[in-house]
């Protein structure tokens, strides 16, 4: 059973993931690059923690298969965020990816084999209907807005199958393996990426000084610990309190926006009561639950 320092982790880490899209618009190297970079030094930062730990890094070859896999999701996923961001805002991409709650409802009753809850996809399409408002009032940012919902359909994706993997596996060798697969997934598509999408067919692999203090918050102080707690946070948060949770990234992240880029951050009004709707579901879940299960019992 989750216990209320539990909760209280949950929101650290939300807050913490709502400053990286700041750091995303800070850093001057395109979206791919910056993911790159940003689960290299994850990688890096995780292996010296089990080292200094001595925690062992052994796991079976299967276990570190589907790792690796596993992290190939959330390259695309960060890449997926970062890139809303850029060709939009970084309010946009936040609330694009507060889609995690409905995608979560979805897949995990497929991938887990479990009974869906139309309590959640219920809350999942109330925030739909937020961020239909937010479209219908934000046209100029309708692209932004699609990645970040893509954002959060392989947010979700790998959040489900990593309930599987915290039965059984450390949270550190979890999050070493996935961002060492995330890096390799970012590795394998630099070739695609450099003819197709990179401007000029210009790998910028070669960050600005500035950059790298910005890189190394992305990569450790918003990576490593935030993950690796979120990771052993699924043993006892169901997967869906988590994601749901997540969509108070984007009240956090408006905020942060706001005071570091107040010149491309003020929305118009439909845009913040879209946000608001959004931001109601977190907080109707838990109270539903509890009428539901009082209900029961009487």
């Amino acid at each position: 059973m989750a216990s209320l320092f539990d909760y209280f982790k949950i929101h650290v880490i939300v807050f913490i993931w709502g400053f990286t899209a700041i750091l995303g618009l800070l850093i001057s190297i395109p979206s791919v690059e910056m993911v790159f970079y940003r689960t290299l030094i994850a990688s890096l930062g995780t292996a010296a923690l089990l080292l200094i730990r001595k925690q062992s890094f052994s796991i079976s070859i299967t276990d570190f298969t589907k790792l690796s896999a596993t992290g190939f999701l959330i390259a695309a996923h960060w890449i997926f965020f970062f890139l809303s961001a850029r060709v939009s805002n970084a309010s946009v991409s936040l609330v694009g990816f507060a889609t995690i709650a409905i995608w979560t409802a979805l897949l995990d009753p497929i991938i887990n084999r479990k009974k869906i809850s139309w309590l959640e996809v219920m809350l999942g399409f109330v925030v739909i209907i937020g961020l239909y408002i937010i479209f219908q009032e934000e046209v100029e940012h309708s692209l932004g807005l699609l990645i970040g919902i893509a954002c959060g359909f392989f947010g979700a994706m790998f959040s489900v199958i990593n309930v599987n993997f915290t039965r059984r596996i450390s949270p550190y060798q979890i999050t070493l393996y996935e961002m060492s697969g995330a890096t390799l997934g970012i590795m394998l598509f630099l070739p695609i990426y450099k003819i197709y999408f990179a401007s000029n067919h210009t790998l910028m692999l070669s960050p600005l000084p500035a950059d790298w203090l910005y890189l190394l918050l992305l990569g450790l102080v918003c990576t490593v610990f935030p993950f690796s707690i979120w990771v052993d946070l699924l043993k006892r948060v169901s997967v869906f309190t988590a994601n749901l949770s997540i969509n108070l990234e984007p009240l956090y992240g408006i905020v942060l926006a706001v005071i570091f880029f107040p010149q491309t951050e003020v929305m118009r009004p439909g845009f913040y009561l879209g946000a608001i709707i959004i931001l109601a579901a977190v907080f109707l879940y838990p109270l539903i639950k509890r009428w539901r299960r009082n209900l029961i019992n009487t």
